[in-house]
């Protein structure tokens, strides 16, 4: 607005002055008298005092005030009337500091002097963007000490606040890598787990597994009938004995059972012996004839008078407890029943 101002009047003093030419020459074509040239020198005159006195005004200001901000040749400036006055310095602008017991004398400074914190005085005029363009900066010594410790002050605390966020960065870094390690233990100790709870499956399997061999499966059986007091094999059933011995060889892990028994006619000591003897008798011809190894054949058992089959008070009854009976046995768990 002064500067704008200043302009207008500037335009009005020349327009004012081409009028009194042009007025002073038509007074002279006309013979103008000298009483009104005079009145006419006087209007000029005070007009042009006028202007000037109004462009002087506007081209100098003064403001005091603390510098907030510093950015090469701007600075910004915290004034009575503006929280943010922005001063712009250029190569001509006169920086200095303040002696003497009055303040009238100055030493030359540098304008790496004006950092934040420094309280200073500034002339200069206003540009066209409403910024002040410094002509003069003064500032006492003392505020420029204080400013300094306060530079200081900031420039230790930043330091330390940078090494404390490098430090934190460190710490989060190694939280991070603590993460990743419980992450890659927790997934070994889940596979682990996993693992034993496979093992334990499978000893449960192999317990109930092994907890049934004495459950076998009956693959297949032969029985050997024997006449009233007798304990050789007749010879008709030698072939199913040896058709039995060779149908075990394809049963994975065989056993081969044979038990004898005996009628309860006689004596209950007689019949008992009869009954091994004929089970024995059985058991050889399947190791010699049948070839079945020794570790597949379970020990003849001579079983007596027990278990009788048929009613012993009839001849018929009395011949079917009079037998052998040779099974091919597979424990069920190994067969997998």
């Amino acid at each position: 607005m002064i500067l704008r101002g200043r302009s207008q009047t500037l335009c009005g003093y020349k327009r004012l002055v081409q009028l009194t030419g042009a007025l002073l020459s038509q007074q002279q074509e006309k013979s103008m008298t000298r009483s009104t040239i005079k009145t006419i020198s006087v209007i000029t005159l005070s007009a042009a005092s006028l202007a000037f006195s109004i462009a002087a005004s506007a081209q100098t200001q003064k403001v005091q005030g603390l510098i907030k901000a510093r950015n090469g040749d701007a600075m910004t400036l915290q004034t009575s009337d503006s929280p943010n006055l922005v001063v712009l310095l250029t190569d001509s602008t006169d920086v200095g500091q303040v002696q003497g017991l009055l303040k009238a004398r100055h030493k030359e400074m540098s304008m790496a002097a004006l950092i934040p914190g420094l309280a200073v005085q500034v002339e200069g005029t206003m540009n066209n963007q409403n910024q002040l363009v410094a002509t003069k900066v003064r500032f006492k010594g003392n505020d420029l000490e204080e400013a300094e410790s306060i530079q200081a002050g900031m420039h230790e605390v930043k330091v330390q606040n940078q090494q404390q966020q490098e430090e934190l960065a460190k710490q989060n870094a190694a939280l991070q890598a603590q993460n990743q390690a419980l992450q890659q233990q927790q997934a070994k100790l889940t596979e682990q787990q996993k693992q034993i709870e496979a093992n334990k499956a499978a000893i449960a399997a192999n317990t109930a597994r092994f907890g049934q061999l004495d459950d076998y499966y009956i693959w297949d059986e032969v029985t050997v009938y024997f006449a009233n007091g007798k304990v050789n094999v007749d010879q008709k059933y030698v072939p199913q004995l040896l058709a039995l011995a060779d149908k075990a060889k394809n049963v994975n892990g065989y056993m081969i059972e044979v038990k004898g028994y005996a009628s309860s006619v006689g004596s209950v000591t007689l019949n008992q012996q009869l009954s091994e003897d004929r089970a024995n008798n059985v058991t050889n011809i399947l190791l010699q004839q049948g070839h079945v190894p020794l570790t597949r054949m379970m020990a003849p058992a001579a079983m007596g008078e027990s278990r009788q089959v048929g009613n012993d008070t009839t001849a018929e009854g009395q011949a079917e407890n009079r037998r052998v009976v040779a099974r091919v046995l597979q424990n069920k768990a190994i067969a997998g029943i």
